[in-house]
């Protein structure tokens, strides 16, 4: 997937359906303990390391994503994230 500037991006995650779209960037290192939302919601990184983990399905298996990656995490999924260590900035959709 070629590079996508922000408002190129908010309007790809615009176009999967959902109506809250913001771009977010985390600190190096970030970590968000284990968690869940009650919707669906949509990561695309624009750059950055982003790690996810769902420890309630899969112990111990994390899977780390890139610049152009979508991740999805389904409503009422528990999940763990980690941030690189050039931090991560990507579009949200939920």
């Amino acid at each position: 997937m070629a590079s996508l500037n922000r408002e190129e991006a908010e309007r790809q995650v615009r176009s999967w359906g959902f109506s809250r779209v913001y771009t977010w960037t985390d600190s190096p290192h970030a970590h968000y303990e284990p968690h869940s939302h009650s919707g669906l919601t949509s990561h695309l990184i624009l750059s950055g390391e982003f790690t996810v983990t769902y420890p309630d399905d899969y112990p111990g298996k994390k899977e780390t994503f890139g610049p152009g990656a979508r991740i999805d995490v389904p409503a009422g999924k528990v999940h763990e994230v980690w941030i690189g260590k050039e931090g991560c900035t990507y579009v949200i959709g939920e």
